[in-house]
């Protein structure tokens, strides 16, 4: 319970300033109806029309939250029995559109955490490595990744690679260099009395790396892994945007985007915030009982 109650009090009081905001933000168009219709609004008049607008400039959180239901539980039996009746699958349901950009964020990950270890491992075991390619890995990060997606996009296009890929080395892209700043820390931790040791047991550079650095850097590793995930599902979000996707979580955004409907833009944004949190969550998992057979935790 005392685990609880903080985080309880912290929701309801995002909820409080959620409901708050809406109300404020949302006030205007119903004062300007009023207006229109020659009609005087009172405070509760107010009050329960901006919480069922249309198209609220700021979607209170019941509204999300019959969205993010009507949008996975709903369409997702609606389309299942679609499919079953007409062989087609619907591409409304938010666990489709989830999926298309689960995939190319997992996708993009391992790419970006392979990439990202391997430069580690030859900048801490190379000296002109360390000097070279440290700074572009990072000079590459103060680029904007809306600037450089669509480059990456129309490149790959223009020799004909199109689909999954693209958005898989957009979501790489921003995922590999947590990875390597995270595993060149980890690698250069253990300290001079413990690579001393190493030498006098005559240990050769591949067993000092596989007995010592290695070991070493596997909660740096963990940490950065976290980091990366989480990077790399926003590079797969921001890759469907140049490309008019029509599905995906950005496929969502850009749909709610273009015709106004805010409340499927912050259901998208919800469901992107727990896809994300579930990725983080499942590697902190794999963390613990990693660290635990290595016996580096409890």
């Amino acid at each position: 319970m005392t685990r609880v109650l903080p985080v309880l009090t912290v929701v309801l009081a995002i909820l409080a300033i959620w409901y708050a905001g809406a109300v404020w933000m949302n006030a205007q168009w119903t004062r300007d109806q009023a207006a229109r219709a020659g009609q005087e609004v009172t405070f509760p008049d107010i009050l329960r029309d901006t919480m069922v607008q249309d198209r609220p400039v700021l979607p209170a959180p019941h509204q999300v939250v019959a969205e993010l239901w009507n949008s996975t539980v709903v369409e997702e039996l609606t389309s299942r029995r679609g499919i079953v009746q007409s062989g087609t699958l619907s591409n409304r349901s938010l666990i489709y559109h989830g999926w298309i950009t689960l995939s190319a964020t997992l996708l993009g990950f391992l790419i970006g955490s392979g990439l990202g270890i391997v430069l580690a491992v030859g900048i801490v075991h190379n000296r002109a490595m360390d000097l070279s390619v440290m700074p572009w890995a990072i000079a590459s990060q103060t680029i904007p990744i809306l600037a450089i997606a669509p480059m990456i996009i129309v490149v790959l296009n223009s020799v004909g690679v199109t689909g999954l890929l693209p958005k898989a080395i957009i979501s790489a892209y921003l995922s590999f260099f947590p990875v390597v700043v995270g595993m060149v820390k980890g690698l250069r931790a253990p300290d001079h009395m413990q690579l001393d040791l190493m030498k006098t047991y005559n240990a050769s550079r591949a067993q000092v790396f596989a007995k010592l650095r290695l070991p070493s850097s596997m909660p740096y590793l963990f940490a950065s892994l976290k980091v990366a995930i989480a990077a790399s599902l926003v590079g797969a979000i921001v890759g469907e945007l140049p490309t008019g996707a029509v599905a995906g979580l950005g496929a969502r955004l850009l749909a709610g985007s273009y015709y106004g409907q805010t409340v499927q833009i912050w259901a998208a944004l919800i469901a992107a915030a727990v896809l994300a949190g579930l990725m983080v969550g499942l590697i902190g998992l794999i963390q613990r009982q990693a660290l635990r057979r290595m016996g580096m935790a409890r």
